[in-house]
């Protein structure tokens, strides 16, 4: 994990307090590694639910937990009066990182209730939260590429139209931005939407294709590719997206300059076959893939690619983590992990 040097302020003698929402999953773990290591003073929710083993959230808590200035907390955050009560107990949070979410499109199918419960009425208990924080600076959240839906032009820009989108996690996405954009007009929360592309690293979300595809492959199990694997993604390594979050963080939008809210693709502009994906877990892993080729799903976009220039201009962002180099560093945090997964049965 890349380290960043900057010493936590102090108010009195309380640390002022860094918020991560959805600190057990996989880019809430690293961002919040990555706070901790530059010095800042955290408090962490998350509702550990059994959307994928929690007993890799837990190892993940785990390590979070032995770190000095990490404090933690079991919340749903779709609970509004727990997330309430976040303002009163812990008044010197002075910046939220909001990841907290229902994640997954193809999930979405078959329990759409999860997806209103975490991602709408848990981004707005958030907002509310925002909102009653006395010394608030900075709201950064998640959103997600699925806004862009059956978008066609490439690269996506945050200028295109998102009213197209192809899964209800698209449309929960969406509505967050627009709920944000009603919090900064109507009380002045400055705020800043990450459009996520897809993210990968060590310590990743089973539920996505290139950790399914290294436990298959491990096995001798099939893996599904659809229409070829020749479907392409924006695949971003996970410490350029921990970079990149920690810029935008420290860059408000100000009231000054009209609404303090903005929403920015991140991403690592480029965009990867996923049969390139499987070639390269091949390689990192020494074993050949048994491929089962489908047609797309309904919920599947043929193809992700991020324009990167708004927060290039803001922060300075580059991502430097290609797919090539990824992948391997992946593949042997993986191998290390199913080997001591096996050990402990």
């Amino acid at each position: 994990m890349v380290a960043y040097a900057n010493p936590v302020p102090k108010l009195g003698e309380i640390a002022l307090t860094i918020l991560v929402t959805g600190a057990a999953g996989f880019i809430g773990f690293h961002t919040t590694q990555a706070l901790l290591d530059r010095g800042e003073h955290v408090l962490g929710i998350d509702n550990l639910n059994a959307y994928y083993s929690p007993t890799l959230k837990l190892a993940r808590l785990d390590l979070l937990r032995a770190r000095p200035g990490f404090r933690f907390q079991h919340l749903d955050i779709a609970r509004q009066v727990d997330v309430a009560a976040i303002s009163v107990a812990n008044p010197e949070i002075t910046d939220i990182i909001h990841l907290a979410a229902q994640a997954g499109v193809r999930h979405s199918l078959t329990a759409p209730f999860d997806y209103a419960a975490s991602n709408l009425v848990g981004h707005l208990a958030i907002l509310e939260l925002a909102r009653a924080l006395p010394g608030l600076r900075h709201l950064v959240y998640a959103s997600s590429s699925s806004v862009y839906g059956g978008n066609q032009t490439m690269p996506f820009s945050e200028s295109d139209r998102v009213d197209t989108p192809l899964s209800l996690y698209a449309a929960t996405k969406r509505a967050d931005e627009l709920m944000s954009h009603a919090y900064a007009h109507l009380y002045g929360i400055p705020q800043t939407g990450l459009r996520f592309f897809t993210v990968y690293g060590p310590w990743g979300r089973p539920d996505m294709a290139y950790f399914s595809f290294a436990e298959a492959i491990l096995k001798g199990a099939p893996i599904t590719l659809y229409d070829g694997g020749l479907l392409k993604r924006d695949f971003t390594y996970i410490d350029d997206i921990v970079v990149g979050i920690l810029g935008c963080l420290g860059q408000p939008p100000s009231p000054e300059a009209g609404l303090p809210l903005r929403v920015l693709n991140i991403g690592n502009h480029r965009a990867e076959t996923v049969l390139e994906l499987v070639s390269l877990l091949e390689q990192s892993l020494g074993r050949r893939a048994v491929i089962r080729d489908l047609p797309r799903p309904a919920t599947e976009v043929l193809e992700t690619f991020a324009s990167i220039e708004a927060i290039t201009a803001l922060t300075g962002f580059k991502p430097t983590t290609p797919l090539s180099a990824g992948i391997p560093r992946f593949s042997a945090w993986f191998k290390k992990f199913v080997s001591e997964r096996e050990k402990t049965g």
